[in-house]
């Protein structure tokens, strides 16, 4: 069973009863307490994605968001490093932050390769053009974002380490959301559905599996 990390606003209450009980709440002194259900809904949405793309795969919600979609990089550090303290039978192999933050933090940075070194694959959010955000900018972590040409089962590369995916886009009709964050999920969903058929990855192997399936490469050209 390939577990996904998911460092979000957290599950439905009709989340499967074991991951309920794993599930954490991070507040914004870092500190952690049960998760409470997801009261943006985008946490939901996130692992909807991979569970479609994996149905077998186990979610491990990391709460960092309540009624707002504002975090912190003390709280999303916080998450990583809970993450990182887990049992090896309940630590994810792939963690997917459909987030992105304007400012770098040391701590953050470090939480991040601790985990990529103990063998972790770390996807997260970034837009495909504009500012660099984080810890989407950082070594090792798969930056990923939406991509319109991309149908669900395909994936975009737009940089070394920059991937596109299905976003739920308006371009195909969709309604609700959509975006970098979505896009972040479908990238996750991918690497969880390939760990689950062929083995878990590394980070450099994962960016590797990731080019070598990518139907479009560079980025978007958009008109009008």
């Amino acid at each position: 069973m390939i577990r996904v990390g998911v460092i979000d606003s957290g599950g439905p209450a009709d989340d499967p009863p074991g991951e309920r009980a794993l599930a954490r709440a991070f507040a914004p002194d870092g500190s952690a307490q049960p998760a409470e259900p997801d009261r943006l809904g985008h946490g939901s949405a996130v692992a909807g994605i991979i569970r479609r793309a994996s149905p077998g795969a186990r979610i491990v919600h990391a709460q960092v968001f309540d009624a707002r979609p504002v975090t912190s990089a003390l709280r999303v550090t916080a998450a990583l490093r809970w993450f990182a303290g887990l049992a090896p039978d309940e630590r994810p192999d792939l963690i997917c932050l459909s987030l992105g933050l304007a400012a770098d933090r040391a701590p953050l940075e470090r939480a991040c390769a601790a985990l990529v070194e103990a063998g972790a694959v770390l996807v997260a959010a970034h837009p495909a053009r504009g500012p660099v955000c984080y810890p989407a900018a950082y070594p090792g972590i798969i930056a990923a974002t939406g991509d319109a040409r991309c149908g669900w089962d395909e994936i975009s590369q737009l940089g070394p380490a920059l991937f596109g995916a299905w976003c739920n886009s308006p371009e195909h009709g969709a309604r609700g959301m959509g975006g970098a964050s979505l896009g972040a999920a479908r990238i996750a969903g991918h690497l969880a559905a390939i760990m689950a058929s062929e083995g878990r990855l590394s980070g450099p192997t994962a960016i590797a599996t990731l080019s070598a399936r990518a139907r479009h490469h560079g980025p978007e050209h958009k008109h009008g």
